[in-house]
């Protein structure tokens, strides 16, 4: 995303753990999301919308055009719309996609095994509402790339981007198990106490009425998995702002 904005201009910003998430709020109307391994997300205010470019698009919600160039050409190629953007003119340009499943094979048989989770009946009430194919396509590419250690988190993550598509248009899914990209908020619990236990789509849509050094900012972030208090429920703190919770 491109932002003009003075030369020397102060951002105030706050971060927040929101579930499995770190929250990055900018008071300039940005909200930046990291799973804290490799999913990230960014949300802009409502003001943005159409103003933007980039290799994230313009936001004007219409995914046809999303491979616009610097040159404002809209074109097909993924490789032609990278290199359109590339920050240094000394770069050379990209010709070739890499294929981590070509160049690790010894990794396909597991990566497909494994995302075809994505395409299974566990995830059976949202494949009418989000395509599971992409996701399952990425989830491999991901899954073979990670042949270094770290596969199941790339693995895991690629799955987590799936539910949370589906999250977002009203399908939640139970995915994890305890031997499934596990995650255990339950060991945190003191003795005999059932404080914190795991939310797979989240409690609500969490607003930011948070003030930023004078300036507020009220972009949804909606519904992230992870854990929450259930003691906080039924707190109402004054002017309609939610509680915050977080692990």
């Amino acid at each position: 995303v491109v932002i003009q904005r003075d030369t020397g201009h102060h951002v105030a910003y706050s971060t927040r753990e929101v579930g499995q998430y770190l929250v990055v709020e900018a008071s300039i109307g940005i909200i930046v999301i990291w799973d804290k391994k490799t999913s990230i997300f960014i949300k802009l205010a409502p003001s943005y919308k159409g103003t933007v470019c980039g290799l994230c698009g313009n936001f004007d919600h219409r995914s046809s055009n999303d491979f616009t160039t610097r040159d404002h050409m809209v074109v097909d190629s993924e490789l032609d719309f990278g290199n359109s953007w590339k920050e240094a003119p000394t770069c050379p340009d990209v010709s070739v996609t890499p294929d981590p499943c070509a160049r690790n094979p010894h990794r396909l048989s597991w990566a497909e095994k494994q995302c075809s989770l994505i395409k299974s009946s566990v995830f059976g009430v949202c494949h009418s509402k989000v395509d599971p194919k992409p996701f399952y396509e990425a989830c491999v590419h991901d899954s073979c790339s990670c042949d270094t250690g770290g596969d199941c988190e790339c693995f895991c993550s690629a799955v987590a981007s799936y539910a949370q598509a589906c999250t977002k248009e009203g399908a939640c899914v139970f995915w994890r198990t305890p031997d499934l990209c596990p995650i255990f908020c339950d060991y945190y619990n003191p003795p005999d106490e059932c404080e914190w236990h795991y939310e797979p789509c989240g409690n609500r849509t969490f607003e930011t009425c948070r003030t930023i050094n004078g300036i507020h900012s009220n972009i949804s972030v909606s519904y992230l998995e992870g854990e929450r208090a259930s003691g906080a429920e039924g707190r109402h703190p004054r002017k309609g702002c939610p509680v915050e919770l977080g692990p």
